[in-house]
């Protein structure tokens, strides 16, 4: 379940206090085949395991956060930083 536009008005950031969007279709595709790969940590260092079915991002689209059972978990630690996408760290 994806979250309301009402939400979404009142939702923001932890970090940067920006507001959120959901993350489109692509990206979420793009993000879960760089967890697959296991090339994802958040900010809390760890890997990402788990598949993301659905997730908010910063309207620029620096820092991503998961929703869990239609719930958006915005933790400092838990947000996904999207530049990873494109410069994953060398292995």
């Amino acid at each position: 379940m994806s979250p309301t536009e009402q939400l979404l008005d009142i939702l923001c950031c932890p970090v940067t206090h920006a507001p959120l969007l959901p993350l489109s279709r692509d990206r979420l595709e793009r993000l879960d085949a760089a967890i697959g790969r296991g090339e994802i940590k958040d900010r809390g260092e760890h890997t990402l395991t788990e598949p993301v079915t659905e997730a908010l991002v910063t309207r620029d689209g620096k820092l991503a956060y998961p929703i869990v059972d239609g719930i958006p978990v915005l933790l400092e630690d838990r947000g996904i930083i999207m530049a990873q996408l494109d410069d994953p760290a060398p292995q």
